[in-house]
């Protein structure tokens, strides 16, 4: 399912037009990212949680040439689900 589907899925099951589904969508995805920003979580009871985990340096290898590169720490956003979710994905 792309962004265009699931607006259209948001539209058709609560009845809005497809432009207030869209701005939902569109607000949702900022404030996630807003707080995923700031070093916060988002935590959705049922379906998951959002959070950034930190990912340690590390050496990697071209697999071209077998040359080291340094891949530097970063931070990276993650997402776990929720046991409503996993389960009913079973």
């Amino acid at each position: 399912m792309n962004r265009k589907e699931l607006i259209d899925a948001l539209a058709q099951k609560t009845g809005l037009t497809k432009k207030d589904a869209e701005s939902f969508l569109t607000s949702f995805v900022e404030a996630v990212t807003k707080e995923l920003k700031k070093g916060g979580s988002v935590n959705l009871v049922g379906f998951g949680s959002f959070k950034v985990t930190k990912r340690a340096a590390r050496e990697a290898r071209n697999p071209r040439t077998g040359a080291k590169l340094k891949i530097p720490a970063r931070k990276v956003p993650s997402f776990k689900p929720g046991k409503d979710l996993k389960t009913s994905v079973k």
